[in-house]
């Protein structure tokens, strides 16, 4: 295969098997009862401080409403916990329990262990020809659904910067 052929066939066949193959691995790692969509918003919430529903849903892109649907099954699994705002309790945190941390921190080892077998052996010169890359990607991707948000580039060619940068959480909150 040639040059564009190759690289094609490399795009297609990674964006077409990359959500499936990301979450078989993970239900090898003992999350059966975990989808991609699940694991996107236990990664949104983070083992950091509770976060507001609205903060979670922002950092997803994603609506309040749509979230809580999912959020109530995580909640009913034991994946995440509910507690009222202390000094406004018509607020709701939503914080990892311990199950939900632990999935955190698995998910996290597997993108560690993705991105360790991309870039085991790259010099420095290809680690940052992959990043001007996948940053060229991520901007013409974000080409066709930017609202108004910056490019990958404008984060030091950081895709996920970038994808941080999009998502930052933002003051407000919804009750689940």
């Amino acid at each position: 295969m040639e040059g564009y052929e190759r690289l094609n066939d490399v795009l297609v066949n990674l964006f077409h098997d990359i959500l499936y193959l990301e979450e078989e691995a993970m239900k090898r790692s003992g999350y059966s009862d975990l989808s991609m969509n699940d694991w996107h918003i236990i990664d949104a919430i983070g083992d950091g401080e509770p976060k507001t529903m609205s903060r979670i849903a922002a950092r997803l892109s994603i609506t309040v409403g749509s979230l809580s649907i999912s959020m109530n099954s995580l909640y009913k699994r034991g994946y995440v916990e509910r507690n009222r705002g202390e000094h406004d309790r018509r607020l709701v945190y939503i914080s990892l329990t311990e199950k939900g941390a632990e999935a955190f921190k698995a998910h996290a080892r597997f993108h560690h262990d993705m991105i360790e077998s991309v870039t085991r052996d790259q010099t420095r010169d290809e680690y940052d020809a992959l990043i001007r890359s996948l940053t060229k990607l991520t901007d013409f991707f974000r080409s066709f659904g930017n609202s108004g948000g910056g490019k990958a580039s404008e984060t030091g060619g950081d895709p996920a910067g970038q994808a941080r940068e999009d998502r930052k959480d933002t003051d407000g909150s919804a009750a689940i």
